[in-house]
């Protein structure tokens, strides 16, 4: 169930497409981060930096833009670390136990 940026949820950034190389490992996403009250514009955000952040704390989410609203987006799963033995996996959503990363809200690029 997708809710507006306004509810309940605190997000610092928006996952809106991601970028996997042919054995399913993810090289990149295009996101939004929260600047102060505002948002940025897409950024392209590496493996390595986007695990660097949300171990650092931050709330990412899977979602997309309304439509005519620059600062307003609607919000799907969160993003989440899931530690094994060969590393962090991403993962967007609850229940998931994955050996690679999985992000199946996401579009591909």
């Amino acid at each position: 169930m997708l809710k507006s940026i306004f509810s309940r949820k605190k997000a610092d950034g928006v996952i809106n497409a991601a970028h996997f190389d042919s054995d399913g490992h993810l090289l990149w996403v295009r996101a939004y981060e929260r600047r102060g009250p505002t948002w940025s514009d897409h950024v392209l955000l590496d493996r390595p930096t986007l695990v660097q952040r949300l171990r650092a704390g931050k709330r990412f989410f899977v979602g997309k833009r309304k439509q005519f609203r620059a600062s307003e987006f609607v919000l799907g799963t969160p993003l989440r670390l899931v530690n094994t033995r060969k590393g962090p996996i991403l993962v967007a959503g609850k229940g998931e136990n994955p050996q690679q990363d999985s992000l199946k809200a996401l579009p591909v690029v």
